[in-house]
């Protein structure tokens, strides 16, 4: 008779539920980052012998993850996961700034600022030299302020943005606001394509920035690709777990345990008044609740 994996591995829903803390996976390009983390929730689960849950049981979850900063359906690289109480840790822990590398594409811009969208300009970009490119980025160090994209996680009633525009609704630029880009060189510069590299705080997005220094060159410019390597202290060359070990035991060797709380911490608690806790993520939502906006469009969040 054929052994379970849960049995022939030793990982009960328990030993499961037991996992309090932060680590990275890798997010490949094209699902939205909620799908991925879906995906993750099962894999542990049928690891553990429990992927028969009743998913309308929403009140207790069998397994709680969220994550800290959307990557759009067409971004890649890390994205960073809690389980258990390490969906409360999320905001303290991703308090570093995130780094990028983008490929852009002059001449062409779209609707949503990347390559998911419909082509609504063209331009010529013969003008433009690496030199002009390279000294036009230096207008983009340091805090500036970026209109965020249409296509976003960003919300209005309680929808996203871009949904809402998905469904036919007419929805008005959120107003710009402060953003910090801490370093941005030109990597490569192979017209109409060129490299960035890219180190910013919260609430960047990398599509608005591409948009806007295509304008600031006289043409216009749109994002072909994007990935994530570092997002707080996680990189995408030392921590990130790749999909086939999105397992228990790959998991708790990665993980970065929840720091005890003091008793300064404790005994705040006891003062407050106890309000309707802060629910996680289950894992159908992005877990943005917890984290700045990020990258990715349709949904990157902070792209």
């Amino acid at each position: 008779m054929a052994l379970s994996m849960a049995a022939v591995n030793n990982v009960t829903l328990p030993k499961l539920q037991s996992l309090n803390g932060i680590f990275a996976i890798f997010k490949k390009q094209g699902p939205t980052s909620a799908d991925v983390l879906n995906t993750l929730k099962h894999k542990l689960l049928k690891e553990a012998g429990a992927v028969n849950q009743n998913p309308r049981k929403r009140k207790k979850q069998a397994l709680k993850l969220g994550h800290g900063g959307t990557l759009d359906s067409n971004a890649s690289g890390v994205l960073v996961v809690g389980i258990g109480e390490g969906t409360k840790m999320l905001t303290t822990m991703l308090a570093g700034s995130k780094k990028y590398t983008a490929v852009g594409e002059l001449g062409k811009a779209t609707d949503t600022l990347d390559s998911t969208g419909s082509v609504v300009q063209e331009m010529s970009y013969d003008h433009i030299t690496r030199e002009a490119f390279e000294e036009k980025l230096k207008e983009f160090i340091g805090e500036i302020m970026q209109v965020p994209p249409l296509y976003s996680a960003l919300k209005k009633d309680g929808k996203r943005l871009s949904v809402l525009l998905k469904q036919g609704h007419k929805v008005e630029a959120k107003p710009a606001r402060p953003v910090t880009v801490y370093n941005l060189s030109l990597q490569d510069f192979n017209p109409p394509l060129f490299t960035l590299d890219i180190e910013c705080g919260g609430g960047f997005y990398v599509r608005s920035l591409v948009d806007d220094l295509g304008k600031a060159l006289s043409s216009c410019a749109h994002v072909r690709e994007l990935t994530r390597t570092k997002q707080g202290q996680f990189t995408l060359e030392e921590h990130v777990l790749r999909e086939e070990r999105w397992t228990f035991q790959d998991i708790s060797q990665s993980l970065h345990p929840c720091p005890e709380p003091t008793s300064q911490q404790n005994n705040s608690k006891k003062g407050k008044p106890q309000g309707k806790p802060a629910q996680p993520s289950s894992g159908s939502a992005s877990g943005d609740h917890n984290c700045n906006s990020t990258e990715g469009t349709s949904g990157d969040h902070n792209d």
